[in-house]
């Protein structure tokens, strides 16, 4: 299999189109963030790479705190405009129709139309170069109930979660496995094993 040696760049794919909100519930502010994935487990730790022109970037560095809303196919719309819109001159909660809601940690909102919203609090800056990545701890997560099954289990498969790929948005695919299935062990198909199992 041949393969071609191309000069650095991001192409790991794919990513979360992610809405992360700022500021206040008074003075609400969205951009879309790419740039932004999981670190740590305990205690549970994400981040956010945030080019320093942008208008977010000094809200999140006075307050401390932002969160991460994932996105669903119903906010493909909005995760577009608020990527490409700055919320120095436009109102984008308004304009894609967003409605705030407040956080339970941090002081700034959570969109209620998010499936999942990932309230942080930043623990350390680090200036990287094109981007500054606000290292965060996740203080608190907000689940919408309607993707919560009878047993109260998370299915997200109902949610369309919306991936971004090189300039384009796809949502959730088919299910091809699940985590440890490689290795789980099959059961014997040995009508005997079916039998005492059954006792």
């Amino acid at each position: 299999m041949a393969k071609q040696v191309w000069k650095p760049s991001t192409l790991l794919s794919p990513l979360p189109a992610a809405l992360v909100t700022c500021g206040t519930m008074e003075a609400p502010n969205v951009l879309t963030v790419a740039w932004t994935g999981i670190i740590n487990s305990t205690p549970a730790m994400t981040y956010v790479s945030i080019r320093p022109e942008r208008f977010s970037h000094h809200l999140i560095a006075e307050s401390g705190e932002f969160v991460i809303n994932v996105t669903n196919d119903a906010l493909v719309r909005a995760a577009d405009f608020c990527g490409v819109r700055s919320g120095k001159d436009t109102d984008k909660f308004a304009e894609m129709k967003l409605t705030p809601l407040p956080a339970s940690q941090v002081k700034a909102p959570i969109i209620a139309q998010s499936p999942i919203s990932l309230e942080c609090k930043v623990t350390e800056v680090k200036h990287l170069g094109s981007h500054d990545m606000f290292i965060a701890e996740i203080v608190a997560v907000q689940v919408d109930d309607k993707y919560l099954d009878p047993d109260g289990k998370l299915d997200l498969r109902k949610a369309g979660i919306m991936f971004y790929s090189h300039g384009e948005y796809f949502a959730q695919g088919k299910k091809i496995g699940q985590m440890g299935y490689s290795v789980k062990k099959k059961r014997p198909k040995n009508p005997k094993y079916a039998k005492k199992k059954e006792k």
